[in-house]
């Protein structure tokens, strides 16, 4: 297999003309549409866009590789354009892009991947990519990608190679031994390039290097004990974790991938001139890459919280889908829902759902304090994060550590002990640090899990008492808000909410906050405190549906202020939004974020508040229209959806003009 395997030349089109970053994916998708490479155009889109939130795929010297490993593709596959005006994609050396590659990946086999990382070596020859630019036609672009890639690797035509081809040696005394990982979140394109980028300095800086690539088809060129035993430093250029624990005690210079790719000589050259700090595997058993020592506080904590939350979601998602179905089995079964508290649990096939379920939802707490907890101090803080979420979910204290009739500090203290374990067990890393190294072996199998597991059962049995008073005052506070009709200001915040960012903070915010009320529901016995807990659930969940519906609906029926591409795309966006994938709406917010965000904030804020006077509840924390099921008052919730999503695309059809009017108004 070679690149020209994958890349067909009507998947190519030369002197494209899109205005911007949203248009040229666009173009890309429709590329590999048109060949043929996808099974669902939608879904494989919605990867891209996911892979351009984690940060741009621009790399700099007017490229960009946007790429996706999904369900969605049928066939690995490229797809590439030309863009002679350039298009501004985000890059970081500011420059616009105008040769631009989109890979499409599938989830399974890893020779594809070899030729992908082929790719990305080849466009690191600034001749080469010069020319794919100043291509006349398809069949041009095709032949000088060829032509490059049998020079660059005489030794075999069609079949690729297994493994990477072992480091060139300088020749001389003294030349220096230089180690380097380099990964990327997707392991697509970065990851090689970043590698290509290393070799070629090393190379011309007469040093020796091997450059293992934490790729999508696992670790390729593997740094070995003796290697690494033997090297002078190591470089680890990584958006993502990767396995650190082996260079105990060498010097170890971490940055982000892109460094990789654009200073590979300076980092190169923190190893020759000995500015590699000593890493210890004790402090920091993962490397968390990204350049993490840049972050704000505030950037840091959020990353925490969200690998909790992505940890705990499908439990959540899982466990509430099946407790949901319980209730709907006792329903249809005839039993009567109000003060019968074994709701759920009445018809033998419901108790079954509904046991199943629960089970899930009691790991929901814990993983969400371990991960959080693991998040900051690895591995030692998951028993420390994991026991301090399951003593909040059943509020421990020091009078009462079976914690029998206890009032539990619930989600609020799950968040709690995740961020409080994490740090102290991080602290106690640091104290141990002038341990004998003696020691060392028995550190993460003893000292670790024994002192932890004290830390976070004095903490937990201390703070629960205060957690559970707040706890319990937010259930107040939430039955006083539904008591006094003000729950309907609630449901519009938290629909607006799920509109700002689509995807964001301010939408995962509103989202964890919905999730977290769902473990208040089954933890109280009290029906207010459940009914407004579901309410909450069915606001945040309408706020996320409004965005895409309200979208697909301006471009079917105010056509005229949309593209030709833009109003084909629209009606996707109807599915999307009916199965609460709120990102669906992200290319139109990023072309037009004054126009499109305050009108999808007001649709949304509006189906929210409606959800909340019509009384409607929800049990399940995701699946949209299609968990409808588990609605209390359906037909009203669809009623507050069709309002929320026509309030918006009025809104849309007020803020935007017409594009003929808008392009006049420019030029006035």
């Amino acid at each position: 297999m070679r690149i020209t395997d994958l890349l067909k030349k009507e998947g190519i089109e030369i002197g494209a003309k899109v205005k911007d970053k949203a248009g040229a994916i666009e173009k890309l998708v429709s590329l590999h549409e048109k060949c043929g490479n996808l099974k669902d155009r939608a879904a494989f889109k919605e990867g891209i866009l996911k892979r351009e939130e984690m940060g741009t795929t621009a790399i700099g010297m007017e490229i960009a590789i946007p790429h996706a490993k999904s369900e969605a593709v049928k066939k690995p596959a490229l797809a590439a354009i030309t863009v002679p005006d350039g298009v501004d994609y985000g890059s970081p050396d500011g420059d616009p892009c105008k040769l631009i590659f989109m890979i499409a990946a599938t989830t399974d086999g890893d020779v594809h991947l070899e030729v992908l990382a082929r790719l990305m070596q080849l466009l690191m020859d600034m001749e080469l990519t010069s020319k794919l630019k100043a291509a006349a036609n398809a069949e041009e672009f095709l032949k000088l990608l060829d032509d490059k890639e049998t020079e660059k690797f005489p030794e075999e035509k069609v079949q690729l190679k297994k493994e990477e081809p072992a480091p060139k040696k300088a020749e001389g005394k003294g030349a220096i031994r230089v180690l380097a990982v380099t990964a990327c979140p997707t392991g697509i394109a970065h990851t090689y390039m970043a590698a290509e980028a290393l070799n070629k300095a090393a190379e011309k800086m007469g040093i020796t290097i091997k450059v293992e690539t934490n790729g999508s088809g696992g670790v390729k060129n593997a740094l070995t004990p003796e290697e690494i035993k033997n090297c002078d430093g190591i470089i680890i250029a990584a958006d993502k974790s990767v396995e650190t624990a082996r260079f105990d005690g060498k010097p170890v210079f971490s940055t982000k991938v892109a460094d990789g790719i654009h200073k590979p000589e300076q980092l190169i050259n923190k190893i020759i001139n000995k500015e590699a700090p000593i890493f210890r595997s004790d402090k920091k058993q993962t490397d968390q890459g990204a350049g993490a020592g840049g972050e704000s506080f505030g950037r840091r904590l959020y990353k925490h919280l969200m690998n909790g939350v992505s940890h705990m979601l499908p439990f959540v998602v899982a466990g509430g889908i099946f407790i949901a179905i319980a209730f709907m089995i006792d329903t249809f079964s005839g039993v009567e829902a109000a003060g019968n508290g074994n709701f759920g649990s009445v018809n033998p096939a419901a108790a079954w759902f509904k046991s199943i379920g629960g089970f899930a939802f009691d790991f929901m707490l814990p993983v969400l304090a371990g991960f959080i907890a693991m998040s900051i101090a690895d591995r030692p803080g998951l028993l420390v994060g994991i026991v301090g979420g399951l003593l909040a979910k059943n509020g421990a204290t020091f009078t009462n550590p079976s914690a029998k009739d206890a009032i539990p500090s619930g989600f609020l203290g799950a968040l709690l002990a995740g961020f409080l374990a994490g740090l102290l067990m991080k602290l106690f890393e640091k104290l141990c640090e002038k341990f004998p190294r003696a020691l060392e072996g028995i550190k993460p199998v003893l000292i670790y899990p024994l002192a932890g597991l004290g830390i976070v059962g004095v903490m937990m049995c201390a703070v629960n008492p205060v957690m559970g008073v707040i706890n319990t005052g937010l259930n107040d506070g939430l039955i006083w808000l539904n008591d006094n009709n003000l729950g309907i200001l609630l449901g519009c915040i938290l629909g607006g909410m799920m509109a700002i960012d689509m995807g964001g903070p301010f939408n995962k915010a509103a989202y964890v906050f919905g999730t977290g009320m769902l473990t208040t529901a089954a933890q109280t016995a009290d029906p207010a405190v459940q009914t407004t807990c579901y309410q909450i659930m069915a606001s945040v969940m309408i706020g996320g549906m409004v965005p895409p519906l309200a979208i697909a609906l301006s471009t079917l029926i105010f056509r005229s202020r949309w593209t030709p591409d833009e109003r084909k795309n629209g009606a996707v966006n109807i599915a999307m939004g009916l199965s609460f994938i709120t990102e669906g709406a992200i290319p139109y917010a990023a072309s037009y974020p004054l126009k499109v965000i305050p009108s999808c904030v007001i649709g949304s804020a509006a189906a929210g508040g409606l959800s909340w006077v019509f009384g409607c509840t929800l049990m399940a924390p995701h699946g949209g229209i299609f968990v409808i099921a588990t609605i209390g008052s359906p037909f009203l919730y669809l009623l507050a959806l069709v309002i929320g999503s026509l309030a918006g695309m009025f809104m849309l059809a007020l803020l935007k003009r017409p594009i003929g009017k808008e392009k006049k108004k420019k030029t006035e």
